[in-house]
């Protein structure tokens, strides 16, 4: 395990510095893996309302996306994360301190655009901080540090979910405000990693440009962001459609439930991300996605086939954090090798906006669906959109050496 974790070594000291900021933040992300449980145990919605509710949120989230890539790319990210963070800070600890209700929930919804605001930021940080060849080690120690916070959250939450669900609020906020201190005081020096060498020609910083040259002189990033548009919608179901089913089957016992099955999704991340990592450290970014969106497919099939046996959960779980590992680690040094440096930003909240796009249009149909259809055709949509992604990247994977020759020197 250590010659896995070594692997990690040499990185610039802030990378670590945010390692720990996101494994503390999500020590306390209670709220969103029950989140459909509170609106339909809780609040008595049905599933299109439900969708309603995300699809809602999703579009009041949008604007937060497209501002936050391009202060992202302005100011300064640091002090953009910790601003954001201390608006979070303060709904999360108003929200444990109020009845549950809609006025709760509207808290939520104002720190998730905070939240929104700061993704760029945090996103494009680890691109800066790292050069071209340890960027996909970069980007494996945060997706690392964000599933060993979450290890035990949805399972914490599962079980205050029935009679102290204020508190999951509560230490959501604590949480927070941890990380918020923690990158305020230690995170130094964000300055760029002055990068060198021929594959780092695509990012090069044209300062003049607007986001549309870029994507017009970069036609493959926009199937790049189909692609990753369809995961992501395909992906959002995992926490909408399943809890719903696990709760229609088994009652209360499903928030329980869902929430081990979510923490075997981050324990499966912690103990697999550096073996992946280092097993294919040599496979092309477009090979990772691509068989990401195939293992994906395969837990959710899983899962279809086998609603009602819990240990079927567990297995669908495990197949489906496989392909979650191989798309996460490729994603990020994937699209900061292609982008200018002085437009990361700026295409990181232009990738936000065109996912929550794909999965609000998907959320209301599956929404819609569930209600009519039952389970097994709300299932087999999800199936087929997350198809749909993966043929995109069986297309990506193809043409990507031709658009950027010299990556492949």
């Amino acid at each position: 395990m250590m010659k896995l974790l070594s692997q990690y070594r040499g990185l610039r000291r802030e990378i670590y510095i945010l390692f720990f900021g996101r494994i503390v933040t999500n020590l306390g992300s209670m709220i969103w893996p029950v989140m459909t449980m509170i609106l339909n145990q809780k609040l008595g919605l049905t599933a299109a309302e439900i969708s309603y509710f995300f699809v809602g949120s999703g579009l009041i989230m949008l604007p937060a996306n497209l501002i936050g890539g391009r202060m992202a790319d302005r100011f300064n990210k640091k002090w953009l994360i910790v601003v954001c963070d201390l608006v979070s800070i303060v709904c999360f600890t108003v929200s444990s301190a109020l009845p549950l209700g809609y006025g709760t929930i509207a808290l939520f919804v104002i720190a998730g655009v905070f939240q929104s605001v700061e993704y760029p930021a945090y996103d494009a940080l680890f691109a800066d901080l790292s050069t071209t060849k340890d960027r996909e080690r970069a980007y494996s120690l945060a997706y690392l540090g964000a599933n060993l916070g979450l290890v035990l959250s949805p399972t914490i939450a599962g079980l205050l979910f029935k009679n102290y669900l204020w508190l999951s609020f509560f230490i959501s906020g604590i949480s927070i405000g941890l990380s918020t201190v923690l990158i305020a005081l230690l995170v130094k020096d964000v300055t760029p990693v002055e990068d060198q060498g021929e594959e780092t020609a695509y990012q090069q910083k044209k300062d003049g440009a607007g986001v549309l040259t870029i994507l017009k002189e970069n036609p493959l990033l926009i199937l790049y962001l189909l692609c990753g548009a369809f995961y992501s919608a395909a992906y959002g179901q995992y926490g909408y459609i399943m809890p719903l089913d696990m709760a229609s089957v088994h009652g209360e016992d499903g928030a329980v439930i869902f929430g081990t099955v979510s923490s075997l999704n981050c324990i499966t991340v912690v103990l697999f991300t550096p073996l992946i990592t280092r097993l294919f450290a040599k496979m092309r970014e477009t090979g990772k996605i691509l068989t990401g969106r195939l293992l994906i497919a395969g837990g959710y099939l899983i899962f279809l086939l086998l609603l009602g046996c819990i240990p079927a959960y567990y297995l669908a779980m495990l197949v489906f954090t496989w392909g979650e590992i191989f798309s996460t680690v490729a994603e990020g040094p994937y699209i900061s090798s292609r982008v200018p440096a002085s437009h990361r930003g700026r295409i990181n909240g232009v990738m936000s906006l065109s996912y929550a796009l794909i999965r609000g249009i998907l959320e209301l149909t599956v929404g819609q669906l569930y209600d009519r259809a039952g389970s097994g055709w709300t299932w087999t949509l999800i199936l087929a959109v997350t198809l749909l992604s993966a043929g995109a990247a069986a297309a990506l994977k193809r043409l990507d050496r031709k658009a950027y020759p010299k990556l492949y020197r």
